[in-house]
Parts: structure tokens; sequence; C-alpha cells
């Protein structure tokens, strides 16, 4: 892999993690197109510098998370975030290999397939009410943040996104765009903080992340700042716009691909 290749992966990673796009479908699609094949190994090894800039831009929400849990007795939100992690959690141990060997979900033509579904479904989301939807993540019952979890286990497949499945079903639940958009960069953290813990633990991920780390180090400075704009420009956006335009984004972006392979 080349500097410019590792570049352009944290870029797509950066700006996709968070617009919902699915960043792992662009991964797969943009090594597919560079390498030839998708690389799970690495396009998880980019999730320490996502995760550092969903820290650093939410560090005052977290900060204030904390006081609520030990100072105002206030359970309410970190509850949620529990709830609507486990799913997600649970599946994750219990397929991770399973997806990383997984010819068939790795596959552009997948990948390609669950984008357009998705989309489809962010454009019928759109037709939900905008403005009178003001509750937030702490406003979730238990049974709500459940829905949201069960939503985000989809993200495991590539070309779902998890900010996409989890800010879809925040919606259905009744946040509106940007509230459904702040609760799923919160409920993010646990599982990616958990996929980078499972990623170190297993010494033959250290080995790789070893033999690779120039590349991956420059991946995830890319990732990062490209991380960073991403979650700002979204949060704006969606403070006045819904989730069509990214529908159709998927939608156009799955006819690419689709047609790409028809002509191979």
């Amino acid at each position: 892999m080349s500097i410019i290749e590792a570049i352009i992966l944290g870029i797509v990673q950066g700006l996709t993690e968070f617009i919902p796009v699915s960043s792992s479908g662009h991964l797969v699609i943009t090594q597919s197109l560079l390498m030839g094949k998708a690389d799970h190994l690495f396009i998880q090894a980019l999730d320490f510098g996502t995760l550092l800039a969903l820290l650093i831009y939410f560090s005052p929400k977290l900060v204030d998370l904390f006081k609520r849990v030990f100072f105002e007795h206030d359970y309410r939100l970190a509850r949620n975030i529990v709830i609507t992690c486990i799913p997600a959690g649970l599946l994750g141990l219990i397929l991770a290999d399973f997806i990383q060997k997984s010819q068939v979900l790795l596959n552009p033509l997948t990948v390609a397939i669950m984008l357009a579904l998705v989309g489809v479904l962010m454009v019928i989301v759109d037709k939900l009410p905008k403005k009178s939807a003001k509750e937030t993540g702490t406003d979730l019952s238990p049974r709500r943040a459940l829905v949201v979890g069960l939503a985000q286990a989809f993200a495991l497949i590539p070309g779902v996104s998890r900010s996409g499945s989890t800010i879809i079903a925040s919606r259905i639940m009744g946040l509106g765009p940007k509230a459904a958009a702040e609760y799923s960069f919160m409920v993010s953290i646990p599982i990616m903080v958990g996929l980078i813990g499972k990623l170190l633990l297993k010494s033959s991920d250290r080995t790789y992340i070893f033999e690779h780390l120039g590349m991956i180090l420059i991946a995830n400075v890319a990732a990062f700042i490209a991380a960073i704009l991403a979650i700002h420009f979204l949060l704006k956006y969606l403070s006045r716009h819904g989730l069509a335009l990214f529908g159709w984004y998927r939608i156009g972006l799955a006819a690419v691909v689709i047609s790409v392979l028809l002509v191979q």
C-alpha cells in the first residue's frame, strides 16, 4: 500500500464514519478499486482516528454526562447508551471473525445492495415530522433505546452504516434529525472502544498493526481530520435538513457500483 492510498482510505473513513453513508461500505469499494480486495483489519484499524475525533468533539457532552451520573444521579442517558450498545456489542463479539472472513459480506455487490436498501429507507424516514420532535437521547424510554440498539446491530453488515442505522431508528423513535445524530455519535463511542479493544487484545491483530504501523498511522491522521470536519458538517446540516440527501446519494452510488460490476 502506498502513502497516497493510505491517505485516501483515511479520508474516506473519516468522512463516511459519521455521515450516514457507510464507512465500511465505502472502504470496501475504495480498497477494491485501489488494491483489488478489501482488507478488513486495515479498515478496523482506522477506528483509532475516528474515535479520537469523536472524543474530542463531544468532550463537553461527555463531561456533562459524567456530571449527570456522578453528581446529579441522573442515569437516563447513560442507561440508554448502555441499552443501545448491548445488541451490537454482543453480535459483534460473536460474529466478528465471520464478518472478517466473509467474502459475501465484503463483496462490492453486497455493499451496493445494502447502500441502496438503507438509502430508500432514509428517504422514507425523512418524511417523518422534524420540528415537532423535541426529545433527546435522555428522553428515550429503555424500550425505544433497545430498538435503536437492534437497528445498530445491522450495521455489522458493510453498506448499512452504524450512524445511518441508529439515526434512522432514533428518528422513528421520535427524535429530531440533529438529536438523532448526536445520540448516534454518543452510542458509537462504547462500540468503537470495544472494537479497538478487541483488535488490541488479539495477538494476530496486534502483529498486523505492528507490521503495517506506518501506513496505519498515516491513514488515522487523515481519518481524524476528516472525521472532525464530517461531524461538524452533519450536525450543522441536520439542524436544518433531513436524511433524504444522504439516502439519494446512497442509491446513486449503489447504481454506479452495480453498473461497474456488470460491465467487468
